[in-house]
């Protein structure tokens, strides 16, 4: 099942969407995989998605850690004035 995102595989794949997604857009994002064993309530293991992004907003730009150029997601809506 291509779109089943719990199991390892699928996981997988979400992780490597999720960081190219934003890399294209400038920015770094951590995302882990956690194996979260075997779940009654699904009756199968279940690997978790988890990552390092706020609200599902990247919380850093790529390239060196201290660029504080360009737009900052975690500011939506406000304008900078001169």
């Amino acid at each position: 099942m291509d779109h089943d995102f719990c199991n390892t595989d699928g996981a997988r794949r979400l992780k490597q969407r999720i960081e190219e997604y934003w890399r294209e857009r400038g920015y770094q994002v951590d995302v882990k995989l956690v194996e979260a064993g075997f779940v009654a309530a699904m009756r199968s293991a279940r690997t978790d998605v988890r990552s390092d992004m706020v609200n599902g907003l990247p919380t850093k730009r790529g390239g060196s850690a201290n660029d504080r150029s360009g737009p900052n997601p975690n500011r939506r809506g406000l304008m900078e004035v001169a």
